[in-house]
């Protein structure tokens, strides 16, 4: 016996993972005047010395002095380095010569 699936019976987690995908807040990007970046350091001329990066861009921040806690500055140099996007190989098509240098078309050598 099969039963029809009811629209009413979702599960409330799906519900929730379905309304974050679709509701159009997206989160500003790091560094901007709704996202900060939050830093800590630990020292007062460490803090000067971040605080100067983040002028100098015209980044928005929050820097945290705390003796106690280690210093975190990741925020920062995802700023000061973005991560590039990855650029893979261009691979051999089917009908040009193998790259392992056989002399072969590339679906009768190393494409099978």
């Amino acid at each position: 016996m099969s039963r029809a699936f009811s629209g009413t019976k979702m599960s409330k987690l799906g519900t929730e993972v379905t309304d974050k995908m679709f509701s159009g807040n997206k989160r500003a990007k790091i560094g901007t005047e709704k996202n900060p970046a939050q830093v800590s350091v630990q020292t007062e001329k460490r803090s000067k010395e971040v605080k100067a990066q983040f002028e100098e861009h015209g980044w928005h921040h929050t820097i945290e002095l705390d003796s106690d806690k280690p210093e975190d500055i990741t925020e920062l140099e995802r700023l000061l380095n973005p991560p590039q996007p990855n650029i893979s190989d261009k691979k051999a098509g089917r009908n040009e010569p193998c790259p392992c240098g056989s002399s072969k078309k590339y679906k009768k050598c190393c494409g099978k």
